[in-house]
């Protein structure tokens, strides 16, 4: 498929086929493509929770999903959601290790030796894992298949590690649930339209 085509078709999919399992080959495609991400200091501080079997996958919605999303009749839209997300056959939770890039801008060739996080400008350990998760979504659409990124709830981040053992120094980014396409809804923010060029872009100053 032609780079220009993945990038215009892909979207959020909220719906999958639970007859259809995304085959190993595929699984493996994914991450190998997300470690060709970018990285600041060659850092690579990620880590990817893959949960491919149907009861780690149960496991991960009730540790991550909300008491009051999960009981609550009347919330009608996320119901929906939950519904056709939880069919997905693979999930996976891309984890920022900060003390990953402390530690290599502590070494010899960048030599910030305190390991100060207030040099950073931003937190590039999130930023390199968001651009290992956008990897993972770009290809499930080459490869035929759909994807959504979420986010898992703060209040729920701690079940999440505890249900997983997922160490302290690893910080979910949020989640990927993946697999074929079903039918589904379109999310009601598309309404907004999209931004065009003319209006993000500024040439050579602002305004």
């Amino acid at each position: 498929m032609e780079f220009s085509t993945v990038v215009r078709r892909r979207r959020m999919v909220r719906n999958y086929d639970p007859d259809r399992p995304v085959p190993p080959e595929l699984v493996d495609r994914l991450l190998e493509h997300a470690v060709r991400a970018p990285s600041a200091g060659f850092s690579q501080g990620w880590a990817f929770l893959v949960l491919t079997e149907p009861a780690d996958r149960e496991l991960f919605w009730t540790a991550t999903t909300p008491e009051g999303a999960r009981r609550d009749p009347a919330a009608e839209g996320q119901s929906r959601w939950l519904t056709g997300m939880r069919r997905a056959p693979l999930i996976v939770v891309p984890l920022a290790d900060r003390s990953a890039y402390l530690d290599r801008y502590a070494e010899p060739d960048k030599g910030w030796t305190d390991r100060d996080e207030a040099r950073w400008p931003v937190p590039y350990w999130y930023v390199d894992t968001g651009f290992a998760a956008l990897l993972m979504l770009l290809t499930a659409v080459d490869s035929g298949l759909g994807a959504c990124f979420f986010g898992i709830p703060p209040e729920r981040i701690g079940p999440f590690r505890a249900a997983f053992g997922v160490p302290e120094r690893l910080t979910p980014i949020g989640a990927l649930s993946i697999g074929y396409p079903a039918p589904d809804y379109r999310s009601p923010s598309l309404r907004r339209g999209r931004r065009p060029v003319e209006q993000v872009v500024h040439r050579g100053r602002w305004g």
